[in-house]
Protein backbone atom coordinates (compact mmCIF):
# COMPACT_ATOMS: atom_id res chain seq x y z
CA UNK A 1 0.00 0.00 0.00
CA UNK A 2 0.96 3.42 -0.71
CA UNK A 3 0.80 6.39 0.42
CA UNK A 4 -2.56 8.43 0.24
CA UNK A 5 -2.79 12.33 0.01
CA UNK A 6 -6.29 12.50 -1.23
CA UNK A 7 -8.60 13.72 -1.21
CA UNK A 8 -7.26 17.35 -0.51
CA UNK A 9 -10.71 18.77 -0.04
CA UNK A 10 -14.43 17.41 1.49
CA UNK A 11 -15.94 17.30 -2.04
CA UNK A 12 -14.52 16.88 -6.10
CA UNK A 13 -16.49 20.74 -6.29
CA UNK A 14 -14.38 22.08 -3.70
CA UNK A 15 -11.19 20.40 -5.18
CA UNK A 16 -12.31 21.92 -8.28
CA UNK A 17 -12.83 25.08 -7.14
CA UNK A 18 -9.69 25.46 -5.19
CA UNK A 19 -8.06 24.38 -8.53
CA UNK A 20 -9.58 27.60 -10.15
CA UNK A 21 -8.44 29.93 -7.48
CA UNK A 22 -5.17 28.54 -7.47
CA UNK A 23 -4.24 28.78 -11.21
CA UNK A 24 -6.03 32.20 -11.07
CA UNK A 25 -2.98 33.59 -9.32
CA UNK A 26 -0.63 32.90 -12.53
CA UNK A 27 -0.35 35.40 -15.54
CA UNK A 28 0.85 33.36 -18.13
CA UNK A 29 0.94 29.60 -19.30
CA UNK A 30 4.63 29.49 -18.56
CA UNK A 31 3.91 30.28 -14.67
CA UNK A 32 1.15 27.79 -14.85
CA UNK A 33 3.08 25.02 -16.85
CA UNK A 34 5.80 25.28 -13.97
CA UNK A 35 2.87 25.03 -11.43
CA UNK A 36 1.48 21.40 -13.08
CA UNK A 37 5.60 20.21 -12.66
CA UNK A 38 5.50 21.30 -9.26
CA UNK A 39 2.32 19.64 -8.34
CA UNK A 40 3.20 16.55 -10.15
CA UNK A 41 6.26 16.47 -7.83
CA UNK A 42 3.94 16.31 -4.57
CA UNK A 43 2.61 12.81 -5.78
CA UNK A 44 3.23 10.12 -3.72
CA UNK A 45 5.41 7.46 -4.13
CA UNK A 46 4.50 4.67 -6.91
CA UNK A 47 5.66 1.67 -6.10
CA UNK A 48 8.36 -0.08 -8.77
CA UNK A 49 6.48 -3.24 -8.61
CA UNK A 50 3.00 -1.22 -10.05
CA UNK A 51 4.78 -0.22 -13.22
CA UNK A 52 3.84 -3.32 -15.34
CA UNK A 53 2.11 -3.33 -18.73
CA UNK A 54 -1.37 -4.03 -16.65
CA UNK A 55 -1.62 -0.84 -15.20
CA UNK A 56 -0.22 1.14 -18.09
CA UNK A 57 -3.10 3.83 -19.10
CA UNK A 58 -3.55 3.25 -22.95
CA UNK A 59 -3.86 6.58 -25.13
CA UNK A 60 -1.24 8.84 -23.62
CA UNK A 61 1.81 9.54 -25.42
CA UNK A 62 4.06 9.27 -22.12
CA UNK A 63 4.29 6.67 -19.47
CA UNK A 64 1.22 6.29 -17.06
CA UNK A 65 0.45 4.10 -14.65
CA UNK A 66 -2.44 3.86 -12.82
CA UNK A 67 -3.90 1.30 -9.93
CA UNK A 68 -7.30 1.74 -8.65
CA UNK A 69 -8.14 0.76 -5.31
CA UNK A 70 -11.28 0.70 -2.99
CA UNK A 71 -15.17 0.10 -3.98
CA UNK A 72 -17.97 2.12 -4.60
CA UNK A 73 -17.87 3.79 -1.06
CA UNK A 74 -14.35 5.37 -1.52
CA UNK A 75 -12.47 4.54 -4.77
CA UNK A 76 -8.29 5.74 -4.29
CA UNK A 77 -6.27 6.06 -7.35
CA UNK A 78 -2.36 6.15 -7.14
CA UNK A 79 -0.60 7.17 -10.67
CA UNK A 80 2.34 8.10 -12.02
CA UNK A 81 3.88 9.28 -15.26
CA UNK A 82 7.74 9.93 -16.80
CA UNK A 83 6.53 12.93 -17.61
CA UNK A 84 6.72 16.19 -15.05
CA UNK A 85 3.49 17.56 -16.97
CA UNK A 86 1.33 15.08 -16.99
CA UNK A 87 2.58 14.16 -13.79
CA UNK A 88 0.57 17.40 -12.75
CA UNK A 89 -2.47 16.48 -14.66
CA UNK A 90 -2.21 13.25 -13.08
CA UNK A 91 -2.21 15.61 -10.17
CA UNK A 92 -5.10 17.25 -10.32
CA UNK A 93 -6.98 14.61 -11.40
CA UNK A 94 -6.59 12.47 -8.47
CA UNK A 95 -7.29 16.06 -6.35
CA UNK A 96 -11.11 16.21 -7.84
CA UNK A 97 -11.58 12.23 -8.07
CA UNK A 98 -9.36 10.37 -5.38
CA UNK A 99 -10.97 9.38 -2.38
CA UNK A 100 -14.68 9.80 -3.19
CA UNK A 101 -17.41 7.94 -3.82
CA UNK A 102 -18.23 6.16 -7.18
CA UNK A 103 -21.21 8.04 -6.88
CA UNK A 104 -19.66 11.56 -6.60
CA UNK A 105 -17.09 10.56 -9.35
CA UNK A 106 -19.78 9.82 -11.74
CA UNK A 107 -21.64 13.34 -10.52
CA UNK A 108 -18.43 15.31 -11.00
CA UNK A 109 -17.77 16.73 -14.48
CA UNK A 110 -13.77 17.59 -15.21
CA UNK A 111 -15.00 21.30 -15.22
CA UNK A 112 -11.51 22.63 -14.17
CA UNK A 113 -9.96 21.75 -17.38
CA UNK A 114 -12.27 24.80 -19.19
CA UNK A 115 -11.80 26.36 -15.89
CA UNK A 116 -8.53 26.93 -15.55
CA UNK A 117 -7.99 27.31 -19.44
CA UNK A 118 -6.27 23.47 -19.55
CA UNK A 119 -8.35 22.84 -22.89
CA UNK A 120 -6.64 25.73 -24.55
CA UNK A 121 -3.25 25.17 -23.75
CA UNK A 122 -2.65 21.37 -23.88
CA UNK A 123 -0.39 19.79 -26.89
CA UNK A 124 -3.37 16.88 -28.94
CA UNK A 125 -1.35 14.50 -27.56
CA UNK A 126 -1.36 15.83 -23.63
CA UNK A 127 -5.19 16.63 -24.22
CA UNK A 128 -5.89 12.64 -25.37
CA UNK A 129 -3.88 11.28 -22.05
CA UNK A 130 -5.56 13.69 -19.82
CA UNK A 131 -8.89 12.38 -21.42
CA UNK A 132 -7.94 8.40 -21.44
CA UNK A 133 -7.01 9.26 -17.87
CA UNK A 134 -10.36 10.66 -16.70
CA UNK A 135 -11.99 8.15 -18.71
CA UNK A 136 -10.47 5.19 -17.05
CA UNK A 137 -11.59 6.76 -13.43
CA UNK A 138 -15.45 7.79 -14.59
CA UNK A 139 -14.92 3.66 -15.76
CA UNK A 140 -13.62 2.36 -12.66
CA UNK A 141 -16.36 4.52 -10.71
CA UNK A 142 -18.61 2.87 -13.16
CA UNK A 143 -17.49 -0.87 -12.76
CA UNK A 144 -17.86 -0.10 -9.04
CA UNK A 145 -21.73 1.12 -8.92
CA UNK A 146 -22.79 -1.81 -11.29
Amino acid sequence: MTENIFPLEPTAAEAQQAIKEEFAFFGDWSERYQYLIDLGRKLPAFPEQWKKEEHRLLGCQSLVWIVPQGDAQRLDFHAISDSAIVSGLIFLALRVYSGRSAAEILATDPDFIADIGLAKHLSPTRSNGLTALLAFIRDTAQSQRD
